[in-house]
């Protein structure tokens, strides 16, 4: 009996083993990623030291299981009684969504293809709206890894005959098309922008971070992203606007990077945020689940042209 029907048999009689197992796996992922969010952008390792509370004290694995100990301990550290910030299980709960939604839609390969697209765009999301960058590990470093898993995975970009080597290089192909595509535009749209306004309308790491998109979704995805993220940023900016009317009070130029206890401060919810977000926002939307939808909608203008 192979692996693959083993799995195949333990997947039929427990249909909600494996996606319990991708959930897990994601919140634990996400609360690796708590730790990347606030190390990277000051240069320190992600691996040493371990967690510890802000207070300096070790915080224990008991304490530190993705999403329950934030929920058992009420967000207050064990050692001494400090908040901790709602967004570490926020981030939890979000990666593990996003591993289940990758499991649930794709084959086994591809979903994993996918986890290392989603980890990166939660990390870069979180990053930018603290510090307004986006660091070259999450744009040039999530392309090369596009490109690479693009040839070892085919199906990826839809390629799954039974030449695998030919199936690797349309693969490899269409990835370095993404980036280039994705990349190119961003960067002409940035320009002219900038002519238009006068002044930097978009960072180039916004430029880098929709190549590294296109790298995994294609330069439809690419496209997808630059687009859909402008629709995204829409949206958000109105219902930021209504959400300070209401509340009588401006949205501030950027959200405070922490608080003075050394937590990350809360997302603030305001119309002045990076336009990071909204393209990762629209690059998860696209490959989870507008891809078919595009294509299609692409090959019906291909005939009509």
């Amino acid at each position: 009996m192979t692996s693959a029907a083993s799995l195949s048999e333990i997947s039929a009689a427990f249909p909600w083993l494996f996606p319990l197992v991708a959930f897990v796996f994601g919140a634990c992922i996400g609360s690796f990623l708590n730790v990347v969010i606030y190390r990277v952008p000051k240069d320190q390792s992600i691996v040493r030291p371990g967690s510890h509370c802000g207070c300096g004290q070790p915080i224990k694995w008991h304490d530190n299981i993705p999403i329950l100990s934030w929920l058992i301990l009420r967000g207050r550290a064990r050692c001494c009684g400090r908040r901790f910030s709602i967004r570490y299980p926020f981030v939890e709960l979000l990666t593990a969504l996003l591993f289940l939604a990758c499991w649930l839609q794709f084959p086994p390969a591809v979903a994993a293809c996918g986890w290392v697209l989603v980890s990166c765009l939660v990390a870069a999301t979180f990053i930018d709206l603290d510090h307004m960058i986006i660091p070259d590990v999450f744009t040039i470093g999530l392309a090369v890894a596009g490109v690479l898993l693009s040839l070892l995975v085919p199906a990826l970009h839809g390629f799954q005959e039974d030449y695998f080597f030919l199936d690797s290089f349309r693969s490899g192909v269409a990835a370095i098309q993404g980036v280039l595509v994705g990349s190119g535009l961003v960067l002409w749209i940035a320009l002219l922008a900038e002519v238009v306004l006068r002044k930097e309308a978009m960072g180039f790491g916004d430029v880098k971070f929709v190549g590294a998109i296109g790298a995994f979704c294609g330069w439809p995805g690419a496209v997808f992203a630059v687009f859909g993220g402008a629709l995204v940023g829409t949206v958000w900016f109105v219902i930021a606007l209504l959400w300070e009317k209401a509340a009588g009070k401006p949205a501030p130029v950027a959200p405070p990077t922490e608080d003075a206890a050394g937590e990350p401060a809360p997302l603030a919810f305001g119309a002045h945020v990076p336009f990071g977000p909204m393209l990762a926002i629209a690059g998860a939307l696209y490959f989870l689940f507008f891809r078919d939808a595009a294509l299609r909608w692409l090959a019906d203008v291909a005939v009509l042209l």
